[in-house]
């Protein structure tokens, strides 16, 4: 697996991690670093992981409230949680993130889908992420 697939999974898991918690992303992430400090079984949080989970934190709020705008039949309380974390985590990387092909950031939200969620999600997550590309340039961000 790709070091940046990696990363992704990573930062996914500590999003997951934290809404299932019901604390900041931030404060698992620093859980995460500290653990991977000093616990030889864990490995090291990469830089991009950190990049990716403190970028969402810092847009959290407008991340969601695409999410709930784009996704239709769906609040962000009666998704499953794992395409919440997914959504969010794309979302941060489509939108913000310009290093990266937009193609690619929905590839591996869909992967992440077909890894962690149902049948369905894949389909879910893809058609919500490429609904957001194409609205990107409107968005105003």
């Amino acid at each position: 697996m790709a070091s940046r697939s990696k990363a992704r999974k990573r930062a996914f898991q500590i999003i997951f991690e934290a809404d299932q918690r019901g604390r900041l992303v931030t404060e698992v992430l620093a859980d995460w670093i500290r653990h991977a400090r000093t616990d030889d079984r864990q490995p090291p949080v990469s830089e991009y992981t950190m990049q990716l989970v403190e970028g969402y934190a810092e847009s959290a709020d407008r991340i969601d409230e695409l999410i709930s705008t784009y996704s239709v039949g769906w609040t962000l309380d009666r998704m499953p949680v794992v395409d919440r974390c997914i959504l969010r985590l794309g979302a941060y990387e489509l939108i913000w993130s310009d290093d990266i092909p937009d193609a690619v950031v929905i590839d591996e939200a869909v992967q992440l889908a077909k890894e962690f969620s149902t049948d369905e999600s894949p389909s879910f997550i893809n058609g919500l992420l490429a609904k957001l590309k194409e609205r990107k340039p409107s968005l105003g961000l």
